[in-house]
């Protein structure tokens, strides 16, 4: 019995010493891998559909449900810059039948319901809404990588790693020790400090993509709401005219 707990001991302090010797590249390349490796590293588009619980006063008396939110992404080869739109992407999400948010960019131009909107990819929502997909790009020249202390998201024990991207916006993430998933991005925006956690994660059959069925958003540690992706599409062929708004979009 003792020398069973002497190996299971040694065990334990080898798989700690392991742990510890992964440097932050290291960690995002087992990302990259357990992610679905190059479908997930370089995509081409992703298109995500289902329901979102919104918080808009900070308390549970102002929950408002969206039974319709969708996402429809296509990704660009680079990012300069973590916070800033890139590639294309339009967001629509409705409440009851009613349009309760709705922007999209077009690789120049941002736009709502009513058309084109000021500040292009720097608008200040676009800063509030990009910050995961520098993971993408982490490995780039002109990247930088720092492994933080190790700590918990949602209870689990996770890498903390910051991406300091060319134009030197930071950003931090958590990953699962165990499965290598990212749980948990942040990073500072004209609202606070901003973070998400990510959970309930599937797998697509075909390409192997791994997909976070839950996201929680959160600012100054208060959530501010939360989505539910029932279903998702990797690399479909996605019109240009669906990141031009207006169009005739009335309900969802």
């Amino acid at each position: 019995m003792k020398h069973l707990l002497v190996i299971y001991l040694l065990f334990l302090g080898l798989n700690a010493q392991a742990q510890a010797e992964l440097s932050a590249t290291d960690i995002i390349h087992k990302v990259i891998e357990h992610s679905g490796g190059d479908v997930w590293h370089h995509p081409e588009s992703l298109t995500l559909e289902g329901y979102s619980v919104f918080f808009p006063k900070g308390t549970q008396d102002s929950k408002v449900v969206a039974e319709s939110h969708k996402m429809w992404r296509q990704f660009a080869p680079t990012s300069e810059a973590a916070h800033l739109a890139n590639g294309k992407v339009r967001i629509d999400i409705f409440s009851k039948g009613q349009r309760m948010f709705q922007m999209s960019f077009d690789g120049e131009n941002a736009y709502n319901h009513e058309g084109v909107m000021p500040g292009g990819a720097a608008n200040p929502q676009w800063r509030n809404a990009f910050g995961f997909g520098v993971i993408r790009y982490a490995l780039n020249p002109g990247f930088t990588l720092h492994r933080l202390p190790d700590d918990t998201v949602d209870g689990l024990p996770c890498y903390m790693i910051r991406v300091v991207d060319p134009s030197q916006g930071e950003t931090m993430f958590g990953i699962d020790e165990e499965s290598f998933a990212p749980r948990m991005v942040a990073f500072q925006t004209d609202r606070g400090w901003h973070h998400r956690t990510y959970s309930e994660f599937v797998v697509d059959e075909k390409t192997g993509w791994r997909q976070p069925r839950l996201v929680k958003l959160f600012y100054n540690g208060v959530k501010a709401n939360e989505v539910h992706w029932t279903s998702f599409t990797v690399n479909s062929s996605l019109s240009e005219k669906l990141f031009v708004l207006p169009d005739d979009v009335a309900e969802q």
